[in-house]
């Protein structure tokens, strides 16, 4: 079982709110408003993104879908994610309620890689509050986070590593750190 589907699938079994007693589980109607009221900020509202990366942003149909907690706006991200010198950005792209991870190398427009597609439902959860709340959130991992996670929880022994990965996590639950190694995506252990 590949780790998405295993964060999928612990994410259902740990998605079931601790309710008190006599209050009843939200039913599929409450999940689907959750899902249509999701706060999706426009590019335009990330002043640090450079104006082109806003624009492709925009003619692909994007927004950026925002978590329950709140917060500045988040979900654009600036690392090091092909090699320690160069910078690239991150961004959470939702369309049609379904976000994926753009990632502009040397943010540079026309040159993007795509991944991690997932409805945007399925990083729903019942709050602390007792609300559902959209939980899906990117940060960047650093090789000295990526090779602690890797001690602490195990997984997949890491390449060797000399940049940034991103930190794809579904809030309170786990995470997943995304590696650009040679010309292809791995799947490592991020934070429990």
């Amino acid at each position: 079982m590949t780790m998405t589907l295993f964060i999928f699938f612990l994410s259902l079994m740990l998605t079931e709110p601790a309710v008190s007693h006599g209050q009843e589980l939200p039913g599929p109607a409450e999940w689907e408003r959750a899902d249509l009221t999701t706060t999706r900020l426009p590019p335009t509202a990330f002043a640090s993104l450079p104006g082109a990366l806003q624009s492709e942003l925009h003619r692909r149909g994007c927004t950026v879908p925002q978590t329950y907690d709140g917060g500045p706006p988040h979900n654009v991200i600036q690392g090091r994610f092909l090699n320690a010198s160069k910078t690239d950005w991150a961004v959470l792209c939702s369309r049609n309620r379904r976000s994926l991870i753009l990632v502009f190398w040397e943010g540079v427009a026309t040159n993007v890689s795509e991944l991690a597609e997932q409805p945007d439902s399925s990083y729903l959860q019942v709050t602390f509050h007792q609300t559902i709340g959209f939980s899906r959130k990117l940060g960047v991992a650093t090789p000295q986070q990526i090779r602690e996670q890797h001690r602490i929880f195990g997984g997949p022994k890491p390449p060797p590593l000399d940049h940034d990965g991103v930190e794809d996590a579904f809030l309170d639950k786990a995470s997943v750190v995304w590696y650009r190694h040679g010309s292809q995506w791995l799947q490592l252990t991020g934070a429990d």
